[in-house]
């Protein structure tokens, strides 16, 4: 009897260890053939009731059935989300109040550190700061890095868009529903209005030192066009590293930060570099001052968006992924993918 307590024993300690080695491996329920009651009185056991269904299953319900939401039977993990379902109204405002929040963080930094920089370049240089090269670049990482930032933060709960030129494109390009674009607009402008009247308010420069204005000698149809070409970087980045997913979509916030960065380079000094009519409709609003040429920090990045969501709807249509096979592969040889021809026993 002592040898059989001991071998029960080990048998269960050896069982413990495997679930350690698998964590996923359902728990066994082992029942010994004799305990030490019956041992004097009855030889023979009765086996569990159910002895091959795990402990934890045997007295959990299966949970009812759900168009948007399915469960996992083999674990007790959290719901498994449809990514087809229809988004809840809940889900729209969860979406709605991280674009709000996300977007008043990556303009309130990106205004503070426009601002600083301009403000340095006045006192040291004593030039404008849209002239001096040191500025622009300052400038240009200070809206590309806050964008990183905030959007590898804010991508899990509203997509980190931050602007409204970049909702039409995905919308346009089928990678975000209609609804949730008309959603998220107004908390893009709302987000974009209430970090320039902080900033206004945290900093003594005034705010309209971040308005987007042309330089001298750039005229309404250069600036047009500029904040078009200028847009269709970020947003043909957006398309292919976060909305087209891949291998690398987990690092798409960098490509993205990267591309407003070059974006911001070419265009700080002749526009502002705008690439986002909340950004810019911001700033007029809490400096109560805007051009007569304002309409074009809408209509530049707009066009931008559209012709590069048509481009992208186009390369789709003619199945891209033909014409450069092989980009996402682990880098395994191409003969573990050819078919294997079986020989039948005759």
């Amino acid at each position: 009897m002592e040898n059989e307590t001991v071998n029960v024993r080990y048998s269960n300690s050896q069982r413990e260890a495997r679930r350690h080695r698998n964590p996923h491996r359902a728990p066994q329920n082992y029942a010994p053939r004799h305990s030490l009651s019956q041992h004097s009185t009855n030889n023979s056991y009765t086996p569990r009731r159910n002895s091959h269904v795990p402990q934890q299953q045997q007295h959990t319900p299966n949970p009812p059935a759900s168009p948007e939401r399915d469960y996992d039977p083999e674990s007790n993990s959290s719901p498994i989300i449809d990514p087809n379902a229809r988004p809840k109204v809940r889900d729209h405002f969860v979406a709605a109040s991280g674009e709000f929040v996300g977007t008043f963080m990556f303009l309130f930094f990106g205004f503070a550190i426009h601002i600083m920089s301009s403000t340095r370049a006045l006192e040291t240089v004593g030039t404008d700061a849209g002239a001096n090269s040191q500025t622009v670049v300052f400038i240009s990482l200070g809206y590309g890095f806050s964008l990183l930032v905030c959007a590898w933060v804010w991508y899990r709960i509203s997509g980190g868009l931050f602007n409204p030129a970049i909702t039409l494109g995905l919308v346009l390009s089928g990678g975000l529903p209609w609804a949730r674009g008309l959603i998220l607009f107004p908390a893009q402008i709302l987000g974009a209005v209430s970090a320039a009247a902080v900033v206004s308010v945290m900093f003594p420069p005034s705010i309209s030192m971040v308005n987007t204005l042309l330089a001298p000698g750039t005229s309404i149809a250069q600036g047009l066009f500029m904040e078009m070409f200028l847009t269709c970087l970020l947003m043909i980045t957006v398309l292919m590293l976060a909305s087209e997913k891949s291998k690398d979509t987990f690092l798409a916030p960098v490509g993205i930060g990267l591309s407003l960065f070059v974006a911001e380079l070419a265009g700080v000094y002749y526009t502002g570099g705008s690439l986002n009519p909340a950004r810019s409709f911001g700033p007029a609003v809490a400096s109560t001052s805007f051009p007569g040429y304002h309409w074009i920090y809408w209509l530049g990045p707009a066009l931008g968006a559209v012709i590069t969501s048509g481009y992208f709807r186009f390369i789709k249509w003619l199945n891209y992924e033909e014409a450069n096979p092989g980009q996402d592969s682990a880098g395994e040889p191409h003969h573990h993918h050819r078919p294997r021809f079986h020989r039948h026993k005759q």
